[in-house]
């Protein structure tokens, strides 16, 4: 029977929750699982360890994980109701959707628009409420998280609503972190000290793919410079014996990451899209594939 995994309520760009079956088997058991850079936290809260520390520097995502943390999914679904209620929003998981004048296909974007941009335009005047911060998420185009270089929330309005799918996946996502010894941190990957680690750790890192053209990469949020930086960890670790996995893109769209071929050869690469395993990756009549791996410091069992 295969396992089944928790899927993070934040839809965040780059996530690995379907990517979980391929790589979970892959990481080995461990004292402290570090997700170095846990987004939504898909891997995080899968992880087999005694301890996880899930670290973002994206503080606005660490705000969310810990209100995830510190409070009960039937305390955060209230909370958002009561918003929803506030707002005058719609709750087609309470009432259809043809009591908006809407349907399924079209969604309630139409409907929502303006009470939503009033909630987001609240939001960006207070963001310290974490629970109207989530709110607009979810109310958000996608459920997904974007600021502008003002530092204001600027997603649309989404065709959802606060649905069943996502109430299921806020309570189960709460009650197994609640389950668990979880430290959240909002630091720069390049804090973390190899010498504070074990040889019994574990480092997990799912950077921004220097290949990819996500919001992330806009305004130089991944660069070359942070990539080598990010090797230059990798390395570290490796030379205390602490064991790594690193999530990556060697081939996107026609492009090679030559860095990542280069310094990756020292190590295990395996190919999470088995299709791919034993290809050639500089065949020119495969230009529109996307290679994503898995690069470890360790042997594989399989």
């Amino acid at each position: 029977m295969s396992k089944k995994y928790i899927k993070s309520p934040l839809n965040y760009v780059g996530g690995k929750y379907k990517l979980l079956p391929q790589i979970e088997p892959l990481f080995p058991q461990a004292d402290t699982f570090v997700d170095l850079m846990c987004g939504g936290f898909n891997v995080g809260v899968n992880a087999r360890a005694n301890f996880v520390i899930g670290n973002d520097i994206e503080d606005k995502v660490i705000q969310l994980l810990n209100m995830f943390k510190n409070y009960s999914s039937d305390y955060i679904i209230n909370q958002i109701e009561n918003i929803v209620n506030e707002y005058g929003l719609s709750d087609t998981s309470k009432n259809g959707y043809e009591f908006y004048g809407c349907n399924s296909s079209d969604g309630v974007a139409k409907y929502n628009k303006e009470k939503y941009l009033k909630m987001r335009t609240d939001y960006n005047n207070n963001q310290d409420d974490v629970f109207l911060f989530y709110t607009v998420v979810i109310f958000a185009f996608n459920n997904q998280i974007r600021f502008n270089n003002k530092g204001e929330f600027n997603m649309p309005v989404n065709k959802r609503d606060f649905n069943n799918n996502i109430r299921k996946n806020i309570i189960k996502f709460v009650d197994e972190i609640h389950k668990k010894e979880i430290t959240f941190t909002n630091n720069d990957f390049r804090e973390l000290k190899p010498n504070k680690l074990t040889t019994n750790d574990f480092v997990y890192l799912d950077p921004p793919y220097l290949l990819g053209c996500a919001s992330y990469n806009e305004q130089d949020g991944w660069n070359l410079d942070l990539e080598k930086d990010m090797y230059q960890l990798c390395d570290d670790l490796n030379n205390k014996n602490i064991k790594f996995a690193m999530s990556n893109v060697v081939k996107h769209k026609g492009k090679i990451n030559e860095y990542l071929e280069n310094w990756g050869g020292k190590y295990n690469i395996n190919f999470l899209d088995f299709d791919y395993k034993n290809c050639n990756y500089h065949s020119n009549n495969k230009n529109n594939e996307t290679i994503e791996v898995l690069i470890t410091n360790y042997n594989i069992n399989k």
